[in-house]
Order: structure tokens, then sequence, then C-alpha cells
């Protein structure tokens, strides 16, 4: 060991028998590169503390950003099962959204006294001799609305759900006369 080089490394030279590695870093010789068999001696803290960190560059570049692909895509054909179950779910849930939004509606109407005008409407232009008082409340009660709304999405479901199955059908017969539609996809 000399004491000039302060930091000697054993084994920098490539064995002979053994081919040159490549540089393992960009701009590194091969000759300055170690064997993964030598071990490099531990630096001395006075050496380390005198010498400042030497700039590695990065081991890899990143990447450049890419530009956005874009596919053209064509619909050709629609499986009329999936529609068929898609359509029946979306369907129900609507049902369900009716009779809950129907419900709520005659909620709101019954509170703030609409029911009520309507009645003494009717009676106010009806008069006194006309006999019985009108009320509203024997035609729309919340019973009854609720039933008038549950038939109403019943009917809706099956509509809908039928629509839907005959119009993928349709679409298939029409895709293979056209090609179908067409679709670009882009990636963000």
């Amino acid at each position: 060991m000399s004491t000039n080089n302060p930091n000697p490394r054993p084994g920098t030279a490539p064995r002979v028998s053994a081919p040159a590695r490549p540089p393992q870093r960009p701009g590194a010789s091969p000759s300055s590169s170690v064997p993964p068999t030598a071990k490099r001696p531990a630096p001395s803290t006075s050496a380390a503390a005198k010498r400042p960190a030497p700039a590695r560059p990065p081991l890899v570049k990143p990447a450049p950003k890419a530009k956005a692909r874009r596919a053209r895509l064509l619909v050709s054909k629609v499986e009329p099962w999936s529609v068929l179950k898609m359509a029946f779910l979306l369907s129900v849930a609507l049902g369900i959204i009716t009779v809950v939004a129907s419900i709520v509606l005659w909620s709101v109407l019954d509170v703030i006294g609409l029911f009520d005008k309507i009645n003494s409407l009717m009676t106010d232009i009806q008069g006194t001799e006309g006999g019985a008082a009108f009320d509203i409340m024997s035609f729309a009660s919340l019973g009854q609305v609720a039933s008038y709304a549950t038939i109403i999405a019943v009917v809706n479901v099956v509509l809908l759900t039928t629509l839907s199955m005959l119009s993928a059908v349709l679409y298939n017969i029409s895709a293979t006369l056209v090609g179908g539609i067409g679709v670009t996809l882009t990636d963000d």
C-alpha cells in the first residue's frame, strides 16, 4: 500500500483468463470496474472527509414521454344476452327510483297541504247544494299512489328489457350490412 494513493484498489485489472467486463456506468472504462470477487478496503475516515463525493450519472435514463396512442375500433356485434341482463338491472333500478320518487312526492305534497287546498277548491266550485263534499284522498291516497307507481314500474321493466334486447338484435343485423359503429380510443 502506498501513501500517495489514498484509495488503493487491489485487483483493478481484469483477469487474464476471463474476458473484460463491460462498464457498469455510462462513461466508466472497463479497466476501472472491480470484479465482484475482489473486496474493496474500507476507506479511512480522514481520507473520506477530505474527498468530495463523486457525482454519479443516473444508471437508467427516464424514458421520454410517449405520445397518446389511438386505436380505431369497430363495434361489429353486441351480445344480446349481456344487453338483456344489463337492461333488466337498469330498468329494475329505474322502477325502484320511480316508486320511491312517487312516494316522496306524495308525502311532500301532503305536508305542504296541497290536497286540502284542492279539496276546498272543489268544494267551493261544487257549492253547498252539490251533496257530498269532494275528497281527493279517495282517488290519490298514499297506498293507491304507491300501487300505481309499482304497476307502472313493472310495466316499464318489461318494456325496457324487451326493447333493449330487440335493439341489440337489430343492431347486429344492421352491423352485418354496414360494418358497425366506429370508435376511437385514446390513451391519456
